[in-house]
């Protein structure tokens, strides 16, 4: 494994988790939490975990793998970037609604109902492409995507009984987490 690529990976996490350091947090208890979802956090976790397994240090990383690890840890940054301020104060680690919650369906919310998560997804995917042996990789991927559905549907379920009929028209026009697929 050459040694920039993990300069690659660590500016990734970086790049990615940045905005997430920086966001202004409300001081406000939220109204409404449901802490089921910190199930999915712990799944989500393990997929990062998995990522790492295995003796990436001794693999030949082909260009392509390489590539792909380029432009998905490039679209994470770019989603994390451009959804958490778009969330502003409203974002927290739990599954939460504050007294004013809005419902937020501008910036990346236009094109993904949780731009976040498809932000996981893509550091997870560029992580997975330059180390992880193919095995770790779809089990870390099948983790993952197990973890951040947990997340997905309690944060709808409790979208939904905010904003009622509001919400479930923007779920059916808008893709969860991955673009294109509904």
């Amino acid at each position: 494994m050459p040694t920039y690529s993990y300069a690659v990976i660590a500016a990734g996490w970086l790049t990615w988790g940045a905005p997430f350091l920086l966001a202004r947090r409300t001081s406000e208890a939220p109204t409404n939490v449901d802490r089921r979802a910190r199930w999915g956090m712990v799944l989500q976790g393990i997929a990062y975990v998995l990522l790492w397994q295995g003796h990436f240090w001794d693999a030949k990383l082909p260009t392509w793998r390489f590539a792909f690890s380029v432009i998905f840890l490039g679209l994470a940054g770019v989603l994390s970037w451009t959804a958490t301020p778009t969330l502003g104060r409203q974002w927290r680690f739990d599954a939460s609604l504050s007294a004013d919650h809005q419902l937020i369906t501008a910036g990346p919310y236009r094109f993904i109902r949780h731009p976040i998560y498809c932000s996981m997804l893509c550091l997870g995917l560029g992580v997975g492409f330059m180390i992880t042996p193919w095995p770790l990789f779809l089990l870390s991927m099948v983790v993952l995507i197990g973890g951040t559905e947990i997340r997905v549907r309690i944060e709808d379920k409790l979208l939904a009984s905010r904003f009622g009929e509001h919400f479930r028209q923007y779920q059916q026009s808008v893709p969860a987490y991955v673009p294109f697929l509904r």
